[in-house]
């Protein structure tokens, strides 16, 4: 190795002399391995990775140190709380005196199996995930990030279709007295559907501060959330799985705002967070806009 070679970084002062909150890289990708349940999945992240550069004189950081110390420790360890706290204390350890703090991003989508409602079978759905963590001020602050998808059906279209079929009905079964049989085949024809309720997909996005330096299950906070929520989207399914879904939906008719309300009272109730900020989006299919809850707590979120 030539031992010559010029160190810039090193041997050259700042023209301009001040310190500067963050300085690294952005959107590296990385292979890495996400714990949950009893399993591992992998997942291919991207990775921004930052230190201060504190020392005022200083022309800049060691900028590669940082790349070397990211894929070392993350590629060759699971993702856990403990594994990120250790990688920003060495990054800044790498640096020589230049940094007092640090900080990494990473996003990835976790895929979860799922389970049909009602037959045997199976299918896969992908979330997307964000972990922020910084060390500033001798303090390790955490924040994780979910888009988590669900139905949504409109109480009020829910209410003004059942208005419609027993206006439908009344005309059809004038008598006071209605043959049970006849009835029935009435319903289930297709001629008679008098209106139908609209629907949308719809979507929590939940930006929570963590409370200790371990990271959750992943896996079971989604699922936790989803169970909250009441209509998670489905993946594979048969007949019998749609039409358990059509109950599900009708036993759960929903505003922006009552999702909304079950996702701030699950959020207040956890001990684990310390923080919160959700946005509840239900892409309307009635509407061209969308219908919005924004909530947080104290935490000085955006």
């Amino acid at each position: 190795m030539n031992i010559n070679l010029p160190d810039v970084t090193s041997g050259q002062r700042a023209l301009t002399q001040l310190p500067l909150r963050w300085v690294g890289m952005e959107a590296i990708a990385l292979p890495i391995s996400v714990p949950h349940l009893d399993s591992t999945s992998p997942v291919t992240a991207k990775a921004d990775i930052f230190v201060s550069l504190d020392k005022p004189e200083a022309k800049g950081i060691h900028m590669s140190r940082l790349y070397l110390k990211l894929k070392d420790k993350l590629t060759s360890h699971h993702l856990t709380g403990e594994t990120l706290s250790r990688l920003l204390h060495e990054i800044i350890q790498s640096q020589e005196g230049l940094s007092e703090s640090a900080k990494i991003n990473l996003s990835f989508e976790l895929t979860i199996q799922k389970p049909a409602l009602l037959s045997n079978e199976f299918g896969y759905q992908s979330y997307p995930i964000a972990i922020s963590r910084a060390y500033v001020l001798g303090q390790m602050q955490t924040q994780l990030s979910l888009t988590i998808p669900y139905s949504s059906t409109c109480p009020c279209s829910s209410a003004l279709s059942r208005q419609a079929l027993s206006d439908k009905l009344s005309e059809n079964f004038t008598s006071q007295s209605i043959d049970k049989d006849a009835l029935l085949e009435w319903i289930i024809s297709e001629k008679n559907t008098a209106a139908t309720a609209h629907s949308q997909r719809s979507y929590a996005y939940l930006k929570l501060a963590l409370k200790n330096e371990q990271l959750p299950d992943l896996n079971q906070l989604i699922l936790d959330f989803e169970k909250v929520i009441g209509t998670p989207v489905q993946t594979a399914v048969k007949r019998e799985d749609e039409q358990a879904f059509a109950k599900l939906n009708a036993e759960n008719l929903m505003f922006c705002e009552d999702a909304a309300r079950r996702l701030k009272q699950s959020l207040e109730s956890n001990s684990n967070f310390s923080g919160y900020w959700f946005k509840v989006e239900h892409q309307e299919s009635l509407h061209a806009h969308n219908a919005v809850v924004i909530d947080h707590n104290e935490q000085p979120y955006e």
